[in-house]
C-alpha cells in the first residue's frame, strides 16, 4: 500500500483509510482569476495520479475539489474588467474544466465554490479569533 509523510511525527506511515475500503479525498482546486498554466496544472495531475492509484488499489474514492472564486485577485480583476464577479470567475472555471478534459484528468465528484461558504468561513474566523 501507499505511505505518506506525517508532518506531526516526521515519519512515513502506512496509509490506512478511516473507513475500510473507502477514502475521502479533498484537494485544493484553482483560484479562478486567470487561465491555468503548467505549474498550476501539475498539482491537479498529481491529485489525479493519487486518486487513480487509490482506486487501482481497490479503494472507493470520493473526491472533492474546491473552486476559489472569491479572493483579492478575483475581486480586483473582475473590478478592473467591470464585470460581475460570478461572470468573471465562471469564464475561468469553464476554462479550467476544459483543461482537465484535455489532460484526461478524472473529474472530482463535487466542486464547492468558496462563494457558497462565506458565512461558514466568517463563523470559523470568529471561533479562531475567540480562541486567540
Amino acid at each position: 500500500m501507499i505511505q505518506f509523510y506525517n508532518t506531526i511525527n516526521r515519519k512515513k506511515e502506512k496509509f490506512k483509510p478511516l473507513v475500510d475500503g473507502r477514502v475521502g479525498l479533498y484537494t485544493c482546486g484553482p483560484t479562478v482569476y486567470d487561465f491555468a498554466h503548467i505549474g498550476n496544472l501539475r498539482a491537479f495531475l498529481f491529485e489525479d495520479l493519487l486518486r487513480r492509484f487509490l482506486e487501482f488499489s481497490g479503494l472507493e474514492v470520493f473526491h472533492i475539489m474546491n473552486i476559489t472564486d472569491i479572493d483579492d485577485k478575483t475581486i480586483r480583476r473582475s473590478q478592473e474588467e467591470c464585470r460581475p464577479l460570478s461572470d468573471f470567475t465562471d469564464e475561468y472555471t469553464i476554462a479550467f474544466f476544459e483543461d482537465l478534459k484535455r489532460l484526461n484528468i478524472i473529474r472530482a465528484h463535487h466542486y464547492p465554490r468558496a462563494t457558497e461558504f462565506v458565512s461558514e468561513m466568517i463563523d470559523t474566523i470568529k471561533v479562531l479569533e475567540n480562541k486567540g
